[in-house]
């Protein structure tokens, strides 16, 4: 790709990530609970988000559409963090967007050359 540097993560473009972070939101927080400068910094690593300013409408959303709950704590390192949580919803809405991605990503794939191995090409 034209002008990235190695090791540098790219941003994809907003829109391929419009209606699918809120997905991953709820993926990072399906095995436990984060709050919302780590999931910046995790989606920031994947290129799916590049500030705090970006998400915190998302994650008010998803709270007042229940698909996640928040609790504010005491921080050693600042202000009180407000924590978040998936709900029984947000997991069925994160179960329901797995199948959806899947069916999409094997049909896009399906429909894409196929990529040459390394140290080969394609046949």
């Amino acid at each position: 790709m034209r002008g990235m540097v190695l090791g540098e993560t790219r941003k994809l473009p907003a829109e391929l990530t419009r209606g699918v972070v809120e997905h991953c939101v709820l993926a990072l927080v399906s095995d436990g609970e984060a709050y919302a400068f780590a999931i910046v910094r995790t989606l920031g690593a994947r290129g799916l988000v590049t500030s705090e300013g970006t998400i915190y409408p998302l994650l008010g959303r998803l709270r007042r559409d229940g698909l996640v709950t928040t609790d504010w704590r005491e921080s050693d390192a600042g202000p009180p963090r407000r924590y978040y949580r998936i709900t029984t919803e947000g997991r069925r809405a994160l179960a329901e967007f797995a199948a959806d991605w899947a069916a999409l990503r094997d049909a896009v794939d399906g429909l894409l050359p196929a990529r040459p191995k390394r140290g080969g090409t394609s046949s």
